[in-house]
């Protein structure tokens, strides 16, 4: 939804999109703020985006053979 609102901001604007949405502005807003600001997001979503790059790295070091029992 975010993405849609993004590609038509420019010719409808931000908030009467919002208003045909079921989405509020300020939702909207704080979707981008977290999207542009890592540091803001919780520390347990900070701490996934770690572990899945972790996770990706290992997998892909084993050539993609491993499964979720080794590379957990």
């Amino acid at each position: 939804m975010i993405q849609f609102i993004d590609d038509n901001k420019a010719e409808y604007g931000i908030e009467l999109i919002c208003r045909v949405l079921p989405i509020a502005p300020l939702t909207y807003h704080r979707a981008i703020d977290l999207e542009n600001s890592p540091e803001k997001r919780s520390l347990r979503s900070q701490h996934d985006d770690f572990y899945v790059g972790e996770i990706k790295r290992i997998w892909q070091d084993s050539k993609c053979r491993y499964g979720v029992r080794k590379v957990w």
